[in-house]
């Protein structure tokens, strides 16, 4: 039957201290006011005192245990006798003398001790038992510390394969030499020995048992039975010796290699470049890009090779080698002694695998190249608050009274409250009576505002997937969040999101982490003052604390110029820049547009390179680099995430326009897949700054409080934001649901400390290199051209580029195997020749060259010129 909301004026409400905190009324026909009580299983007590008495139940096992080994004679009339045993615990010291029991008995943990350790060593599983003192151990330790040794699952099921494999198996060797239970196998050990014997003999049990500890090392650590390979005779090439041996050195902390010191000439093949070198082994190049010495001087650039053997022509003669059409993962190659004209002839073929190659070098480790790279540790960050939350009953049951009130006034009947509390925010859902319309009670927002002369009152009707209606009321003593708390949580330190971002806690006072390489962009907006430059650093911090440099670079926009200098000191680690530009923060809208826009040739460049993979994702793509199924010698590279961070757009937008919209929708349109991500923040969400083009692309959506309706539709497409309370206050849409959070607060001296204690560490020479964008007015004319100083490489990229019919700087780089700048050069002195087109964005330039013979024509005509 419906309540009456006057009914709920008395204040004979009690908190029951259930698991998730209710204030009931006495009577069952009021209204009940959940909320989380102050000590239980929410703070953790609970698990850490359970973690504590293991920890001293994994002691206590281990001292019983051991004194066992050494007092279980003694202690045998005490355990043993008839009557005795247990029965003897709560036995006086009289009573025992007088049944012929020795008392008091010898182990070191006195009756108790000597009783246990009887019952697991004697009568269960021998000296198996000692098993349960390590799983003890690791349960405590997890539960008091919150450090995982290992996980807690596997340890039960490894420990009780342990217990019973063990028992058994000495049980077996020891019946060999006595025919009676005995305290190294227990009575499980000796009777289950005697149970199996009767069945199928000794021998069919040493058979069961070697295969019980087969399978077991199968299940666990999926060992290979492998026959002995047939050793192929050695092909030996001139000047090569078997006795050579150059698998010591190794290149970037042992990712390859290093040959020896050798003139070493690398021939151009025609068609796809061959996967191998000399004797079928890899020949992978890899750049020693980026690296610095312990001095922080810069190691120069230049392919290592890597080979089996290194090869000492006498007369150091370039080698030649003639590949056959080869797969991605298998290659023959063919080697002859003969050698007319200096060219390898075909003799003998070799086949070498990908796995091969990572049997033999291992996986590639993109890590390596800064392998003393320490993250930032949690002492960095300070604790902000307590944790605790600070709503108590009386502030409870006091907006209860007055929600029922309110809603009382207009004839709205409620069947049922509960309260959840948040850090900032307690969420009131109420159950109301049949026939009451929902909308009735949302056009009370502000008349229950009103009444609980409370900022930011935000009633959601209906509740998703649930059927209440949620008025959300500000705490009047609101908990700030810390980074420290956040990060520190067991849910960020055991992630394995690619890109993780710890946001907060949603006003159940969970911690909530996203992913953003699945969001895969975020529009953040908020009006001045509100959270939205922390709400940045948040972000930022929280991929420090997860990425290493190698995996991760951040494009930083900053067109207010001090928001985000505090991370130029990371420069060298985790920056990404235009090849000439001296500062790594973009502040200048012109230099802005050039970065954009060269986001967007390295967006075409991956797809090239996935392409040519034949994936479909930055994951797969690196997966297959790291297995050494992609070479360094065709271009491949590992490709780290990108983050786009526009701290303020809207001064972009008004500044460049259009010319800044197009590439960052193009990158929003495509770039996911191949691991860049755009997050773009402003604090005017109109839409002449977010325009339809942009939302469409940014499904993600973060939004601090605005100053009207308006604006909250603009950024969320609902309302709501303009109702929350300030200070972190958020609210985060993922284009389904509407959550309410608080930001995870990082001030500007913890970034500082995080900047320094990663600017301190050794890092790569520079930023990390984007491609070179020369924007217009910035091409090269036919009166810059200057054929004296033209690339060596130039006619047979001229060539390349005439048989293709494609003017591409990409199809150079890839082709000829050179880096992005000299092959963005080149393509300017074919423009400036005549045999390409202007330049024309992301489209491939015009060829202006029909044919090889016109071509050939040209260049000679271009010789006799000179």
């Amino acid at each position: 039957m419906p309540v009456k909301g006057n009914q709920f004026k008395s204040n004979n409400f009690k908190d029951t201290g259930s698991a998730k905190g209710s204030v009931k009324a006495e009577k069952p026909s009021r209204p009940k006011v959940e909320s989380v009580p102050s000590f239980g299983l929410k703070d953790g007590r609970i698990i850490k005192v359970g973690g504590l008495f293991f920890l001293v139940l994994s002691g206590y096992f281990l001292i019983a245990f051991t004194s066992y080994l050494f007092t279980w004679q003694e202690d045998q009339s005490y355990v043993l006798k008839a009557n005795g045993g247990w029965h003897n615990l709560f036995k006086g010291q009289q009573e025992l003398i007088d049944n012929g029991i020795k008392s008091p008995v010898d182990n070191w943990l006195g009756k108790f001790g000597a009783l246990l350790s009887n019952q697991f060593m004697f009568e269960w599983f021998g000296v198996a038992s000692f098993i349960f003192v390590v799983v003890f151990f690791i349960i405590g330790y997890r539960f008091l510390f919150k450090v995982r040794l290992f996980p807690i699952s596997k340890t039960i099921a490894y420990a009780l394969f342990g217990i019973v494999f063990f028992s058994i198996a000495i049980g077996f060797v020891h019946g060999f030499i006595v025919d009676y239970p005995h305290f190294l196998e227990g009575q499980f050990g000796f009777w289950s020995n005697r149970l199996i014997d009767a069945q199928i003999g000794r021998a069919g049990a040493a058979g069961l048992l070697v295969f019980a500890a087969l399978t077991f090392l199968i299940i666990v650590y999926n060992i290979d039975f492998k026959l002995p390979e047939k050793k192929r005779p050695a092909t030996t090439l001139p000047g090569f010796d078997d006795a050579d041996d150059i698998s010591e050195p190794y290149m970037g902390g042992g990712n390859v290699p290093i040959m020896p010191e050798m003139p070493f000439t690398p021939v151009e093949w025609p068609g796809r470049k061959s996967k191998l070198s000399q004797e079928g082994v890899l020949a992978s190049t890899r750049y020693a890009e980026n690296e610095v010495s312990e001095e922080l001087e810069p190691v120069a650039k230049g392919p290592i090779f890597n080979v089996e053997k290194p090869i000492n022509e006498p007369e150091h003669k370039p080698v030649t080698l003639m590949p056959e059409p080869s797969t991605e993962t298998e290659i023959p190659l063919m080697v002859s002694d003969t050698r007319p004209n200096d060219v390898l002839s075909i003799e003998k073929e070799d086949l070498v695998t990908a796995d091969d190659l990572v049997a033999q070098f291992g996986a590639f480790d993109p890590r390596l190249d800064l392998s003393s790279y320490k993250f930032p540790v949690l002492e960095l960050l300070e604790n902000y608050g307590s944790n605790k939350i600070a709503v108590n009953t009386e502030e409870l049951e006091a907006n209860k009274n007055k929600i029922v009130e309110t809603l009382n006034h207009y004839n709205i009947e409620i069947d049922k409250i509960k309260a959840t509390i948040g850090p900032t925010v307690t969420l009131y859902e109420i159950i109301p009576a049949p026939g009451v319309r929902i909308s009735k009670i949302k056009n009370l927002e502000d008349d229950i505002a009103l009444s609980l002369a409370a900022l930011g009152i935000r009633i959601i009707a209906p509740m998703p997937g649930k059927g209440t209606i949620g008025i959300e009321v500000p705490n009047q003593h609101p908990e700030m969040v810390s980074m420290r708390s956040v990060l520190a949580s067991e849910k960020f330190q055991a992630t394995t999101m690619d890109l993780p971002i710890a946001l907060g806690k949603t006003i159940s006072n969970e911690i909530f982490i996203a992913d953003l390489a699945k969001m895969p962009h975020l529009l953040m907006a908020g009006a001045t003052g509100q959270g939205k430059s922390v709400g940045i650093n948040a972000i930022l911090v929280s991929l420090l604390y997860k990425k290493h440099p190698a995996e991760l670079k951040f494009v930083l926009v900053d067109p207010k110029k001090v928001e985000l200098t505090l991370f130029r000191k990371i420069e060298r680690h985790f920056l990404a820049k235009l090849p000439d530009e001296a500062d790594a923060i973009i502040t200048d809208t012109k230099k802005v547009i050039n970065t954009l826009n060269s986001l967007c040739i390295e967006m075409d460049q991956r797809y090239d390179l996935l392409k040519d993979a034949q994936v479909r994702n930055l994951k797969e793509y690196n997966a297959k680099f790291i297995n050494r199924k992609l070479l360094p010698t065709e271009g491949h590279r590992f490709l780290p995430f990108i983050v786009l961070i526009v701290d303020e757009f809207a001064d972009l937008m008004m500044t460049a326009g259009k010319e800044v919209e197009i590439p960052i929708a193009r990158l929003a349109q495509l770039a996911r897949a191949i691991g860049i991500h755009l997050i773009i923040a402003t604090q005017r969400p109109s839409v002449n700054i977010i325009t339809g083009t942009i939302k469409a692309n940014f499904p993600a959506r973060i939004a601090f409080r605005v100053q009207s309706k308006i604006d909250s539709r603009t950024i969320l497409d609902s309302g709501g934001a303009d109702q929350l309370i300030g200070r972190g206050d958020m609210l985060l849409s993922t284009g389904n649901d509407l959550i309410r959070l608080q930001c995870a607060f990082v001030d500007t001296p913890e970034v500082d400390k995080i900047s320094d204690f990663i600017g301190a560490q050794r890092g790569y020479a520079t930023a990390h290199l984007l491609p070179e964008y020369v924007g217009e007015g910035g091409e090269a004319s036919a009166k810059d051209f200057d054929s004296e100083n033209r690339d060596p490489m130039f006619e047979e990229a001229a060539r390349l580029i005439v048989m293709h019919q494609q003017g591409s700087t990409s199809l150079i780089q890839r082709k000829l195997k050179l880096g992005y700048n000299r092959a963005g050069r080149i393509i300017d002195q074919l423009e400036a020749a005549g045999i390409v087109g202007p330049f024309e964005g992301s489209k491939a330039r015009e060829v202006l060259i029909p044919d090889d013979y016109s071509l050939e024509q040209f260049l000679s005509n271009m010789d006799a010129k000179d």
